[in-house]
């Protein structure tokens, strides 16, 4: 492998940013120093005024492998997040067939690790009938991230609504439980009365339909059972202020039972968006009001929020621009999540450290990811180095996604993510990918 001296960047690492050289010696981070000098031959790049981040680690994408690879593939996605500066994904279980077994699971690690740019794990999947398959992987939980459990029904229909299965799995799983929270229920019965009122349904009415509710209601019920059990949850896509008072500050997210993610498109959009991005922005759940918003920042900045995610879920322009019941609900986000953030430290909004801690920093403590996610001696080189000077405007011509769209066409966001390196390979250079080398399965200090 090629070795890499990184000169003067600013790196931004475990809550402060210095200017500091970065060796790069095959796979690891071999040293940090203020002068860099050394005798391996070596690539040299100057990096003076840009800013070195540790590689993204998105713990909610839909890269749609196998079954939906009209819309997307593990490739295709993987080579877009590099691009945008993740180095890591975990994905979801909702493919066709979905992975509600560790034989369908190991077969997704098998396209991971053939056509994965960027290092990957899966969720297995639950349904309301595969509760022993599921903790067949309390002996693979050094291999795996997660359990993935739709306590809402979503793209795929996995939803899981049987109590006894529920209980038996916050029971008895040794392993990170993720869920998404939507109470069917209600949501049910506030579509049933737009109907009975026959309103006729248009994006607007998508946060009216899966309201604040039934997020509460289901969130509420999950952390009720895992406090039965102690049972390690972390609630994926949070969106509702009134559900920020099920989450605490109180302690170190090294020592929390309970976690919360929240994604990028949730701290950027609101309801209001829905006039001109229509069905573009329907998702589960919903974009919401902009109080909720408000509410979903300030929880980020004090903690009750600790991982930022892009929850990636292409699907064709075709597949979108439909009726109500039958638009696809997902965004795509991942090569834009990193930039989307920068563009919110230029607003003020949030510091640069605090962006590390986020992405990177606490997905890596939340999931006890081994050697990932800082800028350290000794481990892995996912690396992303951005431009803060050179402004990029999303365009078609400078999308990666398989389905060839963004929700943020016409944006310009404030910087540019000019290098990736997975595992020491620099896979991504100033819009030039070198695919010679694929991401690896991570692994878990557990």
């Amino acid at each position: 492998m090629i070795n890499y001296l990184l000169k003067e960047c600013f790196i931004v690492n475990e809550g402060k940013i210095i200017v500091s050289d970065v060796f790069i010696s095959g796979v690891k981070i071999t040293q940090i120093a203020p002068t860099i000098t050394s005798t391996l031959p070596h690539v040299e790049i100057n990096a003076e005024g840009k800013f070195l981040f540790p590689g993204v680690i998105d713990d909610q994408v839909h890269f749609r492998e196998p079954g939906l690879t009209h819309k997307a593939t593990i490739y295709s996605e993987s080579r877009a997040a590099v691009a945008g500066g993740i180095t890591s994904f975990m994905e979801m279980p909702n493919t066709n067939p979905p992975a509600l077994t560790v034989e369908e699971l190991e077969k997704k690690y098998a396209i991971g690790a053939a056509t994965s740019l960027a290092n990957y794990s899966f969720f297995m999947g639950t349904s309301n009938t595969n509760i022993e398959e599921v903790l067949r992987i309390n002996d693979l939980k050094r291999d795996i991230c997660g359990v993935k459990m739709f306590m809402g029904s979503s793209t795929g229909n996995m939803l899981v609504d049987n109590l006894l299965t529920i209980d038996t799995l916050f029971r008895s799983s040794e392993l990170l439980i993720a869920t998404h929270c939507e109470d069917e229920k209600i949501i049910k019965q506030n579509y049933q009365k737009l109907q009975k009122q026959g309103v006729t349904l248009t994006p607007q009415h998508h946060p009216i339909i899966r309201d604040a509710e039934a997020c509460f209601e289901s969130s509420l019920t999950a952390i009720q059972i895992a406090k039965k059990y102690n049972t390690r949850l972390h609630i994926l896509h949070i969106t509702t202020a009134k559900e920020l008072q099920l989450f605490s500050n109180m302690l170190p997210l090294e020592e929390k039972r309970i976690t919360a993610e929240v994604c990028v498109h949730h701290l950027h959009f609101t309801a209001d968006d829905y006039d001109q991005l229509g069905y573009k922005i329907k998702c589960n759940p919903a974009i919401k009001s902009a109080e909720n918003r408000t509410a979903l920042w300030e929880a980020l900045l004090d903690d009750r929020l600790d991982v930022i995610a892009t929850d990636h879920a292409p699907h064709l322009l075709e597949e979108k621009n439909a009726p109500y019941e039958k638009a696809h609900a997902g965004l795509p986000l991942v090569q834009h999540s990193l930039q989307l953030m920068l563009y919110y430290y230029k607003q003020g909004k949030i510091s640069l450290e605090l962006i590390a801690e986020k992405m990177s920093h606490a997905v890596a403590k939340c999931f006890q990811i081994e050697n990932r996610g800082y800028i350290r001696e000794g481990y892995f080189a996912d690396l992303v180095l951005v431009d803060m000077h050179q402004p990029q405007k999303v365009a078609q011509e400078n999308i990666y996604y398989k389905c060839g769209w963004s929700p943020l066409e016409g944006t310009t966001l404030p910087a540019t993510i000019t290098h990736t390196w997975v595992n020491g390979h620099l896979v991504y250079n100033e819009g030039q990918f070198n695919e010679s080398e694929k991401g690896r399965r991570l692994s878990f200090n557990r």
